[in-house]
């Protein structure tokens, strides 16, 4: 079903009037494609998650990585960006830099590639399996 504003009624979680560029523990969950229970039907695609959920600190600055739990359909993990990350990137979008990846960007790079290497996998060993398995953001 695409996304339809009339009866698509999505509510902000956020917390009103909180600065969201600083520094903090980030609580991260992603669902699969239409809770469908891929991670319990795939144990190669749970490795999968995990490393790349791993080498996520590899990857950027000033974060670390607390909890990370895979269910039958979503997962959760804690992502904690380091203060002074927030502070860089304050002083970058004054200068003008480019800005200092945003947690959005942070998850949007490790579902893709997870996917990258979950189709590639399917390619390799020539399974029958559904390539995407991410739930689609609206």
């Amino acid at each position: 079903m695409k996304y339809n504003p009339d009866i698509h009624h999505r509510r902000s979680i956020r917390l009103k009037g909180y600065d969201y560029s600083q520094g903090g523990a980030c609580f991260i969950t992603i669902c699969a494609r239409n809770k469908e229970l891929y991670f319990q039907q795939h144990p190669e695609l749970k490795r999968i998650l995990i490393r790349q959920w791993q080498e996520i600190p590899d990857r950027y600055a000033n974060i670390r990585l607390d909890e990370f739990v895979i269910m039958p359909n979503h997962i959760h993990g804690i992502i904690i960006v380091g203060a002074t990350l927030a502070v860089a990137q304050a002083r970058e979008k004054r200068a003008g830099a480019r800005p200092a990846p945003t947690i959005g960007e942070i998850i949007g790079i490790f579902k893709s590639l997870c996917l990258h290497d979950w189709l590639k996998y399917i390619k390799e060993n020539r399974i029958d399996a559904v390539g995407k398995f991410w739930q689609r953001n609206y």
